[in-house]
């Protein structure tokens, strides 16, 4: 279990405190992150990195000479926010370009792309490759489905080696694919994880039992069996990786890197005794080792479990891999070291204005501002009952996610009302909050939503009913597109699409707000509890689909909940 914490909420930011109070030599923090405390050469491709908190050295242990040179740093196994994403790469970027790479989890990729497309925008060149590693989380036809493990670790390093040795961001991304297409990894774990502040770890594994084919952010294994000895599990790593050897790698004579990595409180000592026979069983497949790894490379907070991760190398990747890294967490070889940035810490936030708006959009503001307050209050009621249904075939973390991020809403709604901000500006600003501070997917989308619905309110007048109608179904829309979800996907898109065409048609008839409202409600409650009918095909659930039947989408549900708790306001407006 994890035993230190002040506030649960506070964790990941006091973290990231005390991580680079204490490596102040190789980082320095900056909005949403980290990036090198060192001086990095102009025109230098940046490799930027990212992820969840809860995966140390993964992902800020890992920035510094030789390798990343920011990583975009988000809560508790949350993406980080498009935000943290754009506000860390553009303090990296040196005119180069950045490369972007990540584990290839929905979260990170929504966030990360929306970032991507936002810098190339502004004139800023940006590629990126998704980490897919784990073997066991999609079938070899699906492979670009396939989560990423510790497999970054091959990834980010072999990227960050060409950009120190001076190829740009195409030369980058090409040996970046290569090194992702070579690397394989599985994993397996003997207990569950254990969030900071939570009563129970996010899964259990049976007394005497093994977690098979795990994913690092705590979700449940896809397969289970008995705890083999210490040969039994080398024995079954090497088996599995070997039968998916990569296109265009020899079967037997290959140079091969592997990587035992041990995910949070599997000691040492274990380890070492399973990589005994990891290594005879490679040797014994004709592979020559390089380079081995024990360690830890990217951990799931306190999990007891390891994954074993093989690179294939070739001539080119290989001359990458010998260049000297120097991080926090991680180093080899010996580099010449860099002078230090004298670039400021921190860049002060500019205290951005208020639009104009007129009397009634304001009185508007007030009952926008009243609904965001509610949200708040109904999502600390059912915040554990969200993480709940979330640990069942996801990682658990719904619940404070979405606590963070409608407290977050919240506070900048009431700070835009009391500012004298119109409809628009209050709902835009909550929604810019809520993505920024709750991170991951359930964090981008409800952004997606509010910014949609912000958009038809306007600063001046007061909306029609149809303006919060096409603003609903904006933001529905933008969600699919955004997304990638369709209905049946059991998302929060099944909740919905229900609740927006129900509010379109009931307004179309000439109800009320309020009653239009309530009934479309209604519909999206029904839709939500229907989805504990489904199987998941998108996010961390996907590999879990069979275990998360009979319950319903936790997206799906909170989104009923805040509809429904809405639809009082409105009725009391």
């Amino acid at each position: 279990m994890t035993r230190l914490w002040n506030e649960p909420a506070d964790f990941a930011d006091e973290m990231i405190a005390g991580f680079v109070a204490a490596n102040e030599r190789y980082v320095r923090r900056v909005s949403g992150g980290v990036i090198r405390s060192t001086v990095t050469p102009d025109g230098q491709v940046a490799v930027v990195v990212g992820g969840g908190s809860g995966h140390y050295p993964a992902f800020g242990g890992l920035v510094g000479q030789g390798l990343a040179h920011g990583a975009a740093m988000g809560n508790l196994f949350a993406s980080p926010s498009t935000q943290q994403i754009h506000a860390v790469a553009t303090a990296a970027n040196r005119g180069g370009g950045v490369f972007f790479s990540y584990g290839n989890y929905a979260g990170d990729v929504l966030n990360f792309d929306a970032a991507q497309d936002r810098l190339r925008r502004e004139g800023i060149a940006c590629e990126t490759v998704a980490v897919t590693d784990d073997i066991f989380s999609a079938s070899p036809v699906e492979k670009h489905k396939r989560r990423g493990i510790a497999g970054d670790l091959t990834v980010f390093r072999v990227a960050a080696a060409a950009a120190e040795a001076g190829y740009d961001l195409e030369g980058v991304t090409r040996v970046a694919r290569l090194a992702n297409e070579r690397t394989r990894s599985f994993g397996v774990a003997f207990t569950g994880c254990t969030l900071p502040g939570a009563g129970q770890p996010l899964f259990s594994v049976p007394e005497g039992r093994m977690a098979v084919g795990l994913g690092i952010h705590g979700e449940p294994g896809i397969d289970e069996t008995g705890i083999p000895t210490a040969d039994g599990l080398a024995e079954l790593l090497v088996s599995k990786l070997l039968d998916e050897v990569p296109e265009g790698v020899q079967v037997s004579g290959a140079r091969v890197v592997p990587i035992l990595n041990g995910l949070g409180s599997l000691k040492y000592e274990e380890m070492f005794v399973v990589y005994r026979r990891i290594a005879e069983l490679l040797r014994e497949a004709g592979d020559e080792l390089v380079d081995p790894h024990v360690g830890e490379y990217c951990t799931s907070f306190d999990m007891a479990g390891t994954s074993l991760t093989l690179f294939w190398l070739e001539d080119e990747l290989e001359r990458l891999w010998d260049t000297p890294v120097d991080t926090p967490a991680y180093r080899r070889g010996s580099v010449v070291a860099a002078a230090q940035s004298d670039a400021a810490a921190d860049a002060v936030a500019e205290v951005e204005g208020v639009p104009s708006s007129d009397e009634e959009s304001r009185a508007v503001a007030v009952t926008v501002a009243a609904a965001i307050e509610t949200v708040a209050a109904t999502i600390d009621t059912h915040v554990e009952e969200l993480g709940r249904l979330d640990s069942i075939a996801g990682d658990g973390d719904h619940g404070i996610g979405m606590q963070r991020g409608s407290h977050a809403a919240r506070d900048a709604a009431i700070a835009a009302r009391d500012a004298g901000a119109g409809a628009q500006t209050v709902l835009a600003r909550a929604a810019d909050a809520w993505s920024d501070r709750a991170g991951g997917t359930s964090g981008a989308l409800w952004g997606v939503i509010l910014a949609a619905l912000a958009d038809k309110l306007g600063d001046e007048g007061r909306p029609s009913r149809a303006d919060v109608a096409a603003g609903v179904a904006a933001g529905a829309q933008g969600v699919m597109d955004y997304g990638k979800a369709e209905v049946g996907d059991k998302t929060l898109v099944d909740a919905l699409v229900p609740f927006s065409e129900a509010l379109t048609h009931t307004i179309g008839a000439g109800v009320p707000l309020a009653a239009a409202w309530a009934t479309a409600s209604d519909a999206a409650t029904t839709a939500a509890a229907a989805t504990a009918d489904l199987l998941p095909r998108m996010g961390r659930a996907r590999p879990h689909a069979e275990k998360s039947l009979g319950t319903p989408d936790p997206g799906a549900h909170s989104l009923a909940l805040i509809v429904t708790a809405v639809g009082a306001v409105l009725e009391r407006n």
